[in-house]
């Protein structure tokens, strides 16, 4: 595995309803690089936002979908998908905060 840093194993968030209603749990949807560990991407997150501290990761990976257009058959990309609970004490991620207050 090739060496990764904070800012190449969280890709982006995922901005859906599912994900936003989750915040009032502190908790945080994002998309990582596919070899990125579940220790890694405490760290990352650690890292990359000030003040927050990780409690749990959850990952799960998703297969890309077989599409077609007429006879040609591909596949879309797979991914990556951690959810990331934070503890009590830790400060909300301001990204997000911003987001859900429109």
């Amino acid at each position: 595995m090739a060496n990764l840093t904070h800012y190449d194993i969280i890709k982006k968030p995922v901005v859906s309803e599912k994900s936003m209603n989750q915040m009032a749990d502190k908790k945080y949807t994002f998309i990582v690089h596919k070899d990125a560990t579940k220790t890694q991407v405490k760290d990352a997150v650690e890292k990359v936002f000030d003040g927050v501290k990780v409690e749990k990761v959850n990952t799960s990976r998703y297969d890309g979908k077989v599409r077609r257009r007429g006879m040609i058959t591909g596949k879309t990309n797979s991914y990556k998908k951690a959810i990331v609970t934070l503890t009590s004490e830790s400060k909300e991620i301001e990204l997000f905060s911003s987001l859900s207050n429109k």
